[in-house]
């Protein structure tokens, strides 16, 4: 059974950093695609950042130059570096996976992903 765990969400104040991790467990191959969306009350949950297997990033373009999205040796690890950040950045963020191969310009559309955590919150107030 594949689970989503995401880690690190916590309180900031703005133009601090935030760091979240994500390690997907109960799945013997890469996949394809991993990546960061939010969910902030009043809001349409948002793709923050994406990665796939040959490391090709996509970011929504409020993020663009204060986040960024790496992952690591472990096997369906990811991580999301946040700086810089903004009270609009507040929201809880999930961490999502998919196996099947698609264009990037899809990559943060959330229903393209196959599974899902439970999320971290994050709020960035002073």
């Amino acid at each position: 059974q594949v689970h989503v765990m995401e880690s690190g969400g916590t309180s900031a104040q703005p133009g601090g950093s935030l760091r979240l991790s994500c390690q997907v467990s109960g799945y013997t191959a890469n996949f394809y695609c991993m990546g960061w969306f939010r969910h902030a009350p009043g809001k349409e949950r948002e793709g923050v950042a994406t990665i796939d297997d040959e490391g090709d990033l996509v970011y929504v373009d409020s993020v663009k130059g204060r986040f960024a999205i790496s992952k690591d040796s472990t096997l369906n690890t990811i991580h999301l570096q946040m700086n810089s950040l903004k009270p609009e950045d507040s929201g809880k963020y999930y961490c999502a996976a998919m196996w099947g191969r698609i264009g990037s310009r899809y990559r943060l559309e959330s229903q393209v992903y196959n599974y899902w955590g439970q999320g971290t919150q994050v709020t960035v107030s002073s």
